[in-house]
């Protein structure tokens, strides 16, 4: 069979429904746009997760007249909860608020001018990220703490945040599928009925049905792969622009991903696309009796 024919068939029928052609690549489009998108706050949230479980610690501040440090860290280190225990010395919390607020000048100076506000504090990292409420709750309620804050709850946030947009994006995306399969396959229904008589007329001067069907599969498979590059397309432009307007705006959340995560989806979201294509060509020509006959 030529590959000429083939494709020259299945343009032709693009250009002959152009309305309906662009209902379904746009139903393709928006329901792979919203997975891909999906798939990469998941990831963004996932990876974050992780920094944090092995960055970020339940800190204890302690008070300036405390002094059993070394007792208090052994006693901590021996909660079933506890990972690992770091002190960290009042000149060493200067040198990191200095660090820390080096963009801050006006909180810097208040540091600069009175070094001793910077207080000690032991940093504990627990052996289960969820399990960082019982660590607070013994540190408030143990002798010579003066206050105790963590990011758990940013990561219970921002974990509560991506599982209800995964299950929220994920059904409006596979409603969106298969109305993206749906079209298709109305697409290449009304490509059939159009050309009814000449099907008829190939079938009785011998025509195979693998003549007959490939240029609608190709049609279909056309549609769902320019749905899928405008998904991978629009998705990494708005990624690109969210990297360089907000990466490092959005305090304790890095927002990139590797290029090797994005570059392996792109290539299965142009595959779905394909895939989506086919199976609602298959399911036209499935039905359509001016090909079954």
């Amino acid at each position: 069979m030529r590959l000429l024919y083939v494709f020259g068939e299945a343009v032709n029928n693009i250009r002959r429904n152009g309305l309906v052609v662009l209902g379904a690549v746009l139903a393709v489009f928006i329901s792979l746009f919203l997975t891909f998108g999906t798939l990469i706050f998941g990831e963004i949230a996932r990876l974050n997760t992780l920094q944090w479980s092995d960055d970020v610690r339940v800190i204890a501040f302690l008070k300036d007249d405390f002094r059993n440090t070394q007792e208090l860290r052994d006693e901590v280190q021996a909660w079933a909860e506890v990972d690992e225990v770091f002190y960290v010395s009042k000149p060493e919390a200067y040198e990191e608020a200095l660090e820390m607020f080096a963009d801050e000048p006006a909180t810097l100076r208040v540091f600069v001018e009175n070094p001793s506000i910077a207080p000690a504090s032991i940093r504990v990292r627990p052996l289960e990220l969820d399990r960082y409420e019982v660590i607070e709750q013994r540190l408030q309620n143990t002798p010579g703490v003066e206050k105790v804050v963590s990011a758990g709850e940013a990561v219970d946030q921002i974990a509560a945040i991506r599982d209800g947009l995964r299950v929220f994006f994920w059904v409006l995306a596979a409603a969106l599928g298969i109305a993206a399969v749906a079209l298709i396959a109305n697409t290449i229904h009304m490509a059939i009925y159009a050309r009814r008589e000449e099907l008829e007329i190939m079938k009785l001067v011998g025509a195979g049905s693998w003549y007959v069907r490939t240029p609608f599969w190709v049609e279909g498979m056309i549609e769902g792969l320019i749905g899928a590059a405008l998904a991978v397309a629009v998705t990494f432009g708005l990624y690109e622009l969210a990297v360089d307007n907000l990466q490092g705006g959005i305090q304790f959340v890095d927002i990139e991903v590797s290029r090797e995560f994005l570059q392996r989806w792109s290539a299965i979201f142009l595959g779905v696309g394909l895939a989506v294509g086919f199976f609602g060509s298959s399911i036209s020509l499935a039905v359509h009796r001016y090909i079954r006959r």
